[in-house]
């Protein structure tokens, strides 16, 4: 029992730091992606990768995972935000369903639909990390981190700068703000840091393949964010931790089949972002709307 909760924090802190990273552009900036899977798979694949071949360090995974996404964000964030919003969520989904693709085809890196196995537990200056109790302390940490990195860039002049987007990309542009560069810039954070949770999925796990990095992955994680609150601390992670303990709570109901507990909770998911959009749209962390 012990071992499954510790599984748990481990997962809610992994997603966690995906939904923090997204509420990033999503609640700040007004940039909704549909590829952050994208991110947090290259992160994935680009840690074990390293691991495998050079040092299982956390002082070389992450960093390596981060750099691989942020160039990959690059590549994506450069044509697509010289243009409104809704062309950049079109070429996200692209890039997303491109990705998928590469990932099931690309074996020498990706190991195909067969994916990733033996990957080394991570090493933290020196120690291997592979017990969930102990692997719980880095991945929280972890989010720790990467939410205090937030938090900073959002109150900083910076995070002023993209929320004089989000209100108002001509306003904001005619202050003479460079509204393609500091969205661009935006983008590229959030998906390096999103790579740190592929690094530690990775690595927890030990062995990962594409079905963790779809489109519903990112649908997911989007969920997590609009449930939980845009725009908001709490919101994201609240939002992570209910839709990690979903499928635990639905699997105590001895009277649904197994084989149904995926619909339901697609079904569920649905309405609860359908009612939350109703009755209060800001998330359960944001505010109410008003009247």
């Amino acid at each position: 029992m012990e071992a499954y909760i510790f599984n748990l924090v481990n997962l809610i802190a992994i997603y966690a730091i995906l939904a923090v990273t997204l509420n990033f552009i999503m609640g700040y900036a007004g940039i909704y992606s549909l590829a952050h899977a994208v991110f947090f798979g290259l992160g994935a694949y680009t840690s074990a990768w390293v691991a495998q071949n050079v040092h299982p360090s956390i002082l070389l995974t992450i960093p390596a995972a981060m750099m691989a996404a942020a160039a990959l964000s690059l590549l994506l964030a450069l044509p697509a935000l010289r243009v409104r919003g809704e062309y950049f969520v079109a070429a996200s989904l692209g890039l997303q369903v491109l990705a998928v693709t590469i990932f099931s085809e690309w074996k020498s890196f990706t190991g195909g639909i067969g994916g990733v196995l033996a990957i080394p537990p991570a090493h933290v200056f020196g120690i291997e990390v592979f017990k969930p109790a102990h692997f719980a302390i880095l991945s929280v940490v972890a989010l720790v981190i990467v939410m205090a990195l937030i938090n900073a860039l959002v109150h900083s002049s910076f995070g002023r700068n993209l929320r004089a987007i989000h209100d108002s990309e001509s306003a904001a542009a005619s202050f003479g703000k460079n509204v393609p560069m500091i969205k661009t810039i935006s983008v590229v954070i959030s998906a390096a840091l999103a790579a740190v949770a592929g690094a530690l999925y990775a690595s927890y796990l030990s062995f990962i393949n594409v079905e963790s990095f779809t489109l519903d992955a990112s649908v997911l994680v989007m969920a997590m964010v609009i449930i939980g609150g845009t725009g908001t601390v709490a919101g994201p992670i609240v939002g992570a931790a209910l839709l990690m303990l979903l499928p635990s709570l639905i699997s105590w109901f001895d009277f649904l089949p197994q084989t149904e507990i995926g619909a339901l909770q697609q079904i569920i998911y649905g309405l609860g972002m359908t009612l939350l959009m109703i009755f209060r749209p800001g998330g359960i962390v944001g505010r109410r709307a008003k009247a």
